[in-house]
C-alpha cells in the first residue's frame, strides 16, 4: 500500500502530493493520520490525503518511518476541505492541513549540529551535547559552525518535536482485602499516625478506591511520602489516568426553557424542515437585538442532537463565549465543547480531542472551530454572521462562512447565518432566493426597542476638562446609578490618548517600524504601537527638540475612566478592553462582576457592543460615534451602523424601558442616523445605492493583491509589474484600482503597495493569481513578499 502525503513546507516546489510506501509494521496507517516521512537530509511531518495500491513513479519508494497519532487528527471531510479551500484562497494546502489542528499538534522542528568524528566531538562548543542552531544568535558563532559543516566535521539533523501532551493524574487502588490491611494496622506501632490513618481509610473507606491522590492528601491531611511510602510497603498501587482540563469547570449552568413566540417558532419550522430533510439549504436569521434568536438556534440544535447528528455553533468574540457556553451547557450539559484563543493550549487540545474522539455533541467557538473535527455534522449556526472577525487576516486568508457553507453542502445539512444587522452580502443573497430570509420582527419579551437620542457634539456644552463627556449623558448616568439601573458606555478606542503631539515644533511622536503614531497608555506608563507591539517611555520632554509644551491628545478608554472617576466620584467602573482582558478568564470575571452588579458602569471597546445580555442595563451610552466612520474602507458605514445598532440592542433587554445617547460630530451622516431610528431596512437599500455606484461588493466581487518589502522602491516595483500582467491578460470589463500604497503604508518595517481587482466574471483570474502566488515564492529571496486575499473584509 502507498501513502499519499502533503508534507510540511509551504512553498510551491512542495504545494503536491509525494508518495511513500508504507511498511508492514505501519499497515494500519489511515487517511488524515500524521506521519514522519524522509524528505532529502532531514525528516518532516507530513499528513495523509490519500492511501493507493500502485504508484505511478517509476523508482523505488521511500518507506514511512513513523505514524504520530493512534487515531488520524483529520477527518475525511477535512482532507478533502483542505483541498477545496487550498484553490479558493491562494494558500499553500499544507498551511490549511495545520490550522485545522490544536496549536500544540503543530511540527516543532529543531536543527541540531552534531559532530562527525570523534575529534570534532571533544571541542569544547558540543560538550557532550548537540547545538542548537535555530537558538544561535551570534554571527561569529555561526561562522564558525558553516566552516565545520563545509570541512565535513559536523552535519545538522532535523528532529520534529510534537508538544501535544494529555494531562494525568495519579490513582491509587487497593492491592489486598480488607482483613490483610486490619492485619496490618494492628501491626503498625504507635507513633505511625499518619500510616494508621491511611489505613484506616483503605479499611473504612474500601468501597471508594481508587482514589486521586489530591483526594487522599486534602481528606487525609498526609503527604505525597506517605502515599509513596503504601505503594513501596505494597499497600497500594500506584496509576497515572490521562483526565480533561475542563476551561468551564467554574460553570454552574442554570437551565431555562423558553416558550417560543410565533415568529420563532415560524423561523425555527423552516430550520427543522431542512434538518429533517438533510437539506444543504442556507438561512438567513435577521431578527432585531433582542429578539430571541439565540433561543431559535436552541432549539435548532436540540432538534439536530434527537436526530443523532451534531452541531457547531460560531461566535464572533471571545467575551461572547461565556455567556453563551452558559446557555448552551444549561441546555446541553456536558455534551458541549468549547473552543477559542482565550484557552490555555492544554484545554484546547483537551476539548479538541473530546471532539474528535466523539465525546461530544456540540462544539461552541469563535472562527477557527469552523475546522472542529465533527462527524455527521447536522447544523452550523453563525451568530453575528456579519462580523469581520470571521475572516482570517493572516495566512489562511479563509473566511468562516464560506467553510460553514463547504461543510454544510458535505454534510448534507442546514446553515444559519444570524444577525440584527446582517452583512449586505448576505441580505442581497437572501433577495435573490439564494438564502432563505427569515424575519424576527420585535423583542421576544415584547418590549419596544430603546429609545435612541444622537448628542451632536459641535453644538453642546461638556462635562468636565476633556471633552468627552455632554451635560446630559452625565446627568443620565447619575439618574440611572441612583436608581439602582446599570450603564454600559462605549469608545472603540483603547488606551489614554491616542498620540503626542509637541506644540513648539509639530513633532508627533510614531512608531519607528509602523507609519503610525504611539498610543499613550497611562496605566503601564508607555508609549505603544497597537500594530506591531513596539513600546517606549512616555517622554517628558519633545524627542526633537527638547520642549517641554507637548500634549498628549485624543480620548481612549484608559482616559474616559479616569474622567467619569472624576465627574462621578460614586461610580462602580469596569473596563473592558484588549488591556484589561490579556490575563486568562479575564472575560469571564468582568462579566460576571458586572451581571452580579459589583459595578454601575460597563466601559469598553466593540468587543462590549454585541451578544451580551443584562436584564439590569437601561442606559447605553456611545462616547465617540465617528471613531471608525471615516476609516478610508468602502464598507465604513456598514461597519459604523452595524456596531451603534448593535451596541443600543444592549439596553432595555428585560422589563425595564432602555434608552441610549450617541454622542457624534456628524449626526446628519446617513450611517448614524439611520442607526438612530434602528432601521436596518432602509440602510440596507441607501448602502446597496452607494455600493452600485462605487461599483462594490455586493455588486462586484474583489481580489486584494498586497505586495510589501523593507524598501518601497521594491514593493512599487513588483505592483506594477503584477498589474501589468494583470491588464494583459483580464478583460475590459474587470476593474484594476493601483497600485498605490496601503492607507498605513508601513507596518512593522515593511513597505505595502496594494492593487485591487474588481469583477463580475472573469474565467481565467483563478489561474492568473495562482501563477502570480507561485511566482511570489521566486521572489522572496530579494525580500519580497505577495500576498493575495480573497474577498478581503479591508481595503486599507
Amino acid at each position: 500500500m502507498i501513502a499519499q502525503v502533503i508534507v510540511d513546507i509551504a512553498a510551491k516546489q512542495t504545494d503536491r502530493i509525494f508518495e511513500y510506501h508504507i511498511p508492514d509494521e505501519l499497515e494500519g496507517v489511515e487517511l488524515g493520520s500524521r506521519v514522519f516521512v524522509p524528505f532529502g537530509p532531514r525528516k518532516l511531518q507530513g499528513f495523509v490525503v490519500g492511501i493507493v495500491d500502485h504508484s505511478e513513479y517509476q523508482g523505488k519508494l521511500k518507506d514511512l518511518l513513523l505514524v504520530v497519532d493512534e487515531q488520524p487528527p483529520l477527518t475525511q471531510e477535512l482532507v478533502e476541505l483542505s483541498k477545496a479551500l487550498a484553490n479558493k484562497i491562494f494558500t499553500y494546502r499544507i498551511s490549511i492541513l495545520k490550522t485545522m489542528l490544536p496549536a500544540v499538534m503543530r511540527a516543532n522542528y529543531r536543527k541540531l549540529l552534531t559532530p562527525t568524528d570523534e575529534i570534532t566531538a571533544k571541542l569544547p562548543i558540543f560538550q557532550g551535547e548537540a547545538i542548537d542552531l535555530n537558538k544561535v544568535t551570534d554571527e561569529k558563532m555561526n561562522a564558525y559552525y558553516r566552516k565545520l559543516l563545509k570541512n565535513g566535521q559536523a552535519k545538522v539533523e532535523y528532529v520534529v518535536g510534537n508538544q501535544a501532551k494529555a494531562k494525568t493524574i495519579n490513582t491509587y487502588s487497593l492491592t489486598e482485602k480488607t482483613d490483610e490491611y486490619e492485619k496490618i494496622y494492628n501491626s503498625l506501632r504507635q507513633n505511625a499516625v499518619k500510616q494508621k490513618q491511611l489505613l484506616m481509610d483503605m479499611i473504612e473507606d474500601a468501597s471508594n478506591y481508587p482514589k486521586t491522590q489530591e483526594a487522599i492528601e486534602s481528606a487525609l491531611q498526609i503527604t505525597t511520602s506517605v502515599l509513596s511510602n503504601a505503594v513501596k510497603k505494597g499497600w497500594l498501587k500506584k496509576n497515572s489516568v490521562e483526565v480533561y482540563r475542563d476551561p468551564e469547570a467554574d460553570i454552574i449552568p442554570k437551565a431555562k426553557r423558553v416558550q417560543l413566540n410565533d415568529e420563532q417558532t415560524g423561523a425555527l419550522n423552516e430550520i427543522s424542515q431542512a434538518i429533517n430533510e438533510h437539506l444543504a439549504r442556507t438561512f438567513l436569521l435577521e431578527g432585531v437585538t433582542g429578539s430571541g434568536k439565540t433561543e431559535v438556534y436552541l432549539h435548532a440544535i436540540e432538534q439536530t442532537l434527537n436526530q443523532g447528528r451534531t452541531a457547531l455553533m460560531l461566535v464572533p468574540e471571545i467575551s461572547l463565549t461565556p455567556q453563551m457556553v452558559n446557555q448552551v451547557k444549561a441546555r446541553f450539559g456536558q455534551n458541549v465543547a468549547v473552543l477559542h484563543s482565550a484557552l490555555s493550549k492544554g484545554e484546547k487540545y483537551d476539548e479538541w480531542r473530546k471532539i474528535r474522539r466523539g465525546e461530544v455533541k456540540v462544539v461552541v467557538g469563535a472562527r477557527s472551530a469552523v475546522f472542529a473535527p465533527l462527524k455527521n455534522l447536522g447544523l452550523v449556526v453563525i451568530d453575528e454572521e456579519h462580523e469581520s472577525s470571521y475572516k482570517q487576516e493572516s495566512d489562511p486568508r479563509y473566511h468562516a462562512r464560506d467553510v460553514a457553507l463547504w461543510r454544510c453542502q458535505y454534510n448534507d445539512c442546514p446553515l444559519v447565518l444570524g444577525s440584527a444587522t446582517p452583512s449586505l452580502s448576505s441580505r442581497a443573497r437572501a433577495q435573490k432566493n439564494v438564502y432563505k430570509l427569515l424575519r424576527l420582527t420585535k423583542r421576544a419579551n415584547k418590549k419596544q426597542l430603546p429609545a435612541v437620542k444622537l448628542i451632536d457634539l459641535k453644538q453642546i456644552q461638556f462635562a468636565g476638562s476633556q471633552f468627552d463627556f455632554s451635560v446630559e449623558l452625565i446627568e443620565a448616568i447619575k439618574e440611572r446609578i441612583q436608581k439602582r439601573e446599570q450603564v454600559i458606555l462605549m469608545l472603540n478606542r483603547r488606551g489614554f490618548a491616542n498620540f503626542m503631539l509637541c506644540r513648539e515644533c509639530g513633532y508627533v511622536m510614531k512608531c519607528p517600524n509602523c507609519d503610525l503614531s504611539l498610543t499613550m497608555h497611562k496605566d503601564t506608563a508607555s508609549m505603544q504601537c497597537h500594530y506591531c507591539g513596539f513600546t517606549t517611555k512616555i517622554p517628558q520632554a519633545c524627542p526633537n527638540c527638547q520642549s517641554r509644551q507637548i500634549r498628549f491628545l485624543g480620548s481612549g478608554t484608559q482616559k474616559v475612566q479616569e474622567e467619569l472617576t472624576e465627574l462621578i466620584p460614586d461610580a462602580k467602573i469596569l473596563r473592558m478592553d484588549v488591556d484589561t482582558t490579556r490575563k486568562k478568564g479575564s472575560y469571564k470575571r468582568i462579566l460576571d462582576k458586572f451581571a452580579a452588579h459589583d459595578a454601575d458602569i460597563l466601559l469598553g471597546t466593540q468587543m462590549i457592543a454585541k451578544g451580551l445580555d443584562f436584564p439590569n442595563v437601561t442606559l447605553v451610552g456611545v462616547i465617540n460615534a465617528d471613531t471608525g466612520l471615516w476609516v478610508p474602507d468602502y464598507n465604513a458605514s456598514e461597519r459604523t451602523f452595524e456596531l451603534l445598532t448593535q451596541v443600543a440592542g444592549r439596553a432595555g433587554r428585560a422589563e425595564k424601558l432602555g434608552e441610549v445617547y450617541i454622542q457624534t460630530y456628524n449626526p446628519e451622516h446617513y450611517a448614524i442616523r439611520l442607526a438612530e431610528k434602528q432601521d436596518y431596512e432602509q440602510f440596507y437599500r441607501y448602502e446597496m445605492n452607494v455600493r452600485h455606484a462605487g461599483n462594490y461588493p455586493p455588486y462586484y466581487y474583489t481580489i486584494l493583491i498586497s505586495v510589501a518589502s523593507a524598501k518601497e522602491q521594491n514593493a512599487a516595483k513588483e505592483a506594477f509589474r503584477i498589474r501589468r500582467k494583470l491588464q494583459s491578460s483580464l478583460s475590459s470589463t474587470t476593474i484594476i484600482l493601483g497600485p498605490t500604497p496601503s492607507a498605513i503604508s508601513r507596518l512593522k518595517n515593511q513597505y505595502y503597495y496594494q492593487i485591487l481587482v474588481k469583477y463580475k466574471k472573469e474565467t481565467g483570474l483563478i489561474a492568473l493569481l495562482h501563477e502570480i502566488q507561485d511566482a511570489a515564492q521566486e521572489i522572496k529571496k530579494y525580500g519580497l513578499n505577495v500576498y493575495i486575499d480573497n474577498e478581503p473584509e479591508r481595503i486599507m
